[in-house]
């Protein structure tokens, strides 16, 4: 059969089962396969069910002349809900994607300018960052919906933040990072100190050096204790911004559940400080 031939509807229900990258492969196909790969009812197969609920309560409306331009413009992020929260769409696997500011998540004693202040930085996507002037108990919570989440897709959740130069107090004790999201629930450590990082680095690197020197016994001994340190770090983005992961789940869909994100140390007694949050990213993992 000519593809050429096939129906418009027929072609664009096809193309729905794919990839909006594999579309535009499409397009080298033929004539008929490039002026069909531009029709509305192909890219509206991309968009969220809820793309209209979402466009009203964006920050700065969008103009777009097609679906396709609609879709490409989305997958930049976008501010919504009065600036608190950013939307995007990740374009390879067209799931929705959002980041809640820390405006938008839970900081306990974030209000009292003792504790934590709200300053704007040029590198943060948001009007406002909150940074931690000093400190002993640190908590930092979020919540969303998994209704606002595409379904069937396994979610990532993500403190977005960074260390100030003068920042300290991050060394002595992990953090207790938490999801919970209807019957599941998951917990691990995790360092908020690059510091950390690089001693576990060098302790890493002096026992391949030792090699040549020291028992399989004593390697191995050595070896238990660094895989028995679950603690973590941040890891650097692209965007000169560190993330932790908090947690993963499996958005089933069907269920209207609040997924509760976490991040704590309130068991040191010691003072922290110099730490500077941006907010909660939600995105699917790949």
């Amino acid at each position: 059969m000519n593809l050429d031939h096939l129906p418009e509807d027929c072609f664009a229900h096809i193309l729905s089962f794919t990839s909006p990258g594999d579309v535009c492969r499409c397009s080298l196909v033929s004539w008929s396969f490039h002026t069909m790969v531009d029709l509305d009812s192909v890219w509206e197969k991309f968009l969220p069910s809820d793309h209209a609920e979402i466009l009203s309560r964006l920050v700065c409306p969008i103009t777009y002349s097609s679906n396709k331009e609609l879709f490409i413009k989305l997958c930049s992020p976008n501010l919504i809900d009065g600036g608190k929260k950013m939307f995007s769409i990740e374009k390879s696997t067209r799931k929705k994607c959002y980041m809640l500011s820390a405006r938008d998540v839970s900081i306990t004693w974030a209000c009292n300018p003792l504790y934590w202040t709200w300053r704007p930085l040029l590198q943060s996507r948001f009007a406002e960052v909150a940074e931690l002037r000093t400190i002993w108990w640190l908590e930092i919570c979020g919540t969303i919906n998994t209704q606002m989440l595409s379904p069937k897709t396994v979610y990532g959740a993500y403190l977005i933040a960074k260390l100030a130069d003068r920042a300290y107090g991050f060394d002595s004790l992990p953090s207790e990072v938490s999801l919970e999201v209807g019957n599941f629930k998951s917990q691990g450590t995790v360092y908020l100190s690059t510091r950390h990082d690089q001693s576990r680095k060098q302790v890493a690197a002096a026992a391949d050096l030792d090699h040549e020197h020291f028992s399989k016994r004593i390697r191995a001994s050595r070896w238990r204790v660094l895989e028995g340190d679950h603690g973590g770090g941040l890891c650097e983005r692209k965007d000169g911004w560190m993330e932790v992961e908090i947690g993963s789940f499996y958005n089933e869909g069907c269920a209207n559940n609040d997924v509760k994100m976490s991040l704590k140390e309130v068991k040191g007694a010691h003072l922290k400080g110099g730490l500077i949050v941006e907010g909660i990213e939600i995105r699917p993992k790949i």
